[in-house]
């Protein structure tokens, strides 16, 4: 009487291609329906703000990737432009996409971590609102991982203008980075690259630091796992240059790297000032990534 019983189980995966958060009724033999919350395979992680211009273009990049088993999370940090108006045709088409604006300005670091929060992907990947995957990027790169068997990786990536006009040149990370050396290179893992196993390592909040916060978020996720492992391929391109990007104003970035080593990672004062030493050696130099020129 009352027709079946409802009961919810876990998430779970599957090896075959599937489109994110589907959930999935399954009969047993006593009339009692089981739903399974199917969670999609990779969570990208997309924090905006201001980039109405730019946005439609990075999760057209999602869309075409050869791998169909995604959700994007994206968390907005209270946008003033018409950065809600772009997103509206993708948010009513497509499921898998969801978006969450914060309750106030709080910088990037809130809106990863409120991203991050809500993922339920086997792999976490990041993607700014500004930058673009080539479209077998996510294959690519977990088939690098699974044969590894890494549960860090990045991959090396191009560039190109605020205005999208390629730079001709491209980025290698090192083939394996521990905690150590990502501190001497100054962070040689591209944000836009990074992709890391979250059943194995569970979820991080990102440290509360206006700039190089993803910076801090590898450390964090080193301290997990003893190497973040680069694929030397081109899977993606980052937007250099532009106006009122969290990266923009290199002059202002030494007083953040201290804060990073004192502050969020509690170094003391002569190594931290030895780290700082090698933030500017690599700025000068541009050692800590391998750049090509095509």
């Amino acid at each position: 009487m009352g027709g079946p019983r409802l009961r919810w189980r876990g998430s779970f995966h599957r090896e075959v291609p599937r489109s994110g958060g589907e959930v999935l009724p399954i009969f047993t033999k006593d009339g009692v329906i089981i739903m399974f919350h199917k969670s999609p395979l990779v969570s990208v992680i997309m924090p905006t703000y201001n980039c109405a211009a730019y946005i439609g273009t990075s999760i057209e990049s999602v869309i075409s990737q050869t791998i169909t088993d995604w959700e994007i999370q994206i968390v907005d940090d209270c946008s003033t432009d018409d950065t809600q108006s772009v997103l509206q045709p993708y948010l009513k088409k497509y499921p898998n996409i969801h978006y969450y604006c914060l309750p106030e300005n709080g910088g990037p670091a809130v809106a990863r971590t409120e991203a991050i929060k809500r993922a339920s992907g086997k792999y976490i990947a990041f993607l700014d609102s500004d930058d673009l995957w080539f479209p077998d990027k996510l294959e690519k790169q977990i088939s690098f991982m699974e044969k590894k068997g890494a549960a860090f990786s990045c991959t090396a990536y191009a560039q190109m203008d605020a205005d999208g006009n390629p730079l001709h040149t491209a980025l290698y990370p090192p083939e394996q980075t521990d905690y150590k050396r990502c501190i001497r290179l100054s962070n040689p893992i591209g944000n836009l690259t990074a992709m890391y196993d979250q059943e194995a390592l569970g979820k991080f909040a990102v440290p509360l630091i206006k700039k190089r916060n993803d910076f801090a978020l590898w450390l964090q996720i080193l301290k997990k796992t003893p190497y973040c492992y680069g694929m030397q391929e081109v899977l993606g391109t980052y937007r250099l240059g532009r106006k009122g990007s969290v990266s923009s104003n290199k002059l202002k970035q030494a007083k953040y790297h201290w804060q990073l080593y004192r502050q969020i990672e509690g170094h003391s004062r002569l190594q931290s000032l030895y780290e700082l030493g090698c933030w500017a050696w690599v700025k000068s130099t541009k050692i800590g990534l391998r750049i090509k020129s095509n």
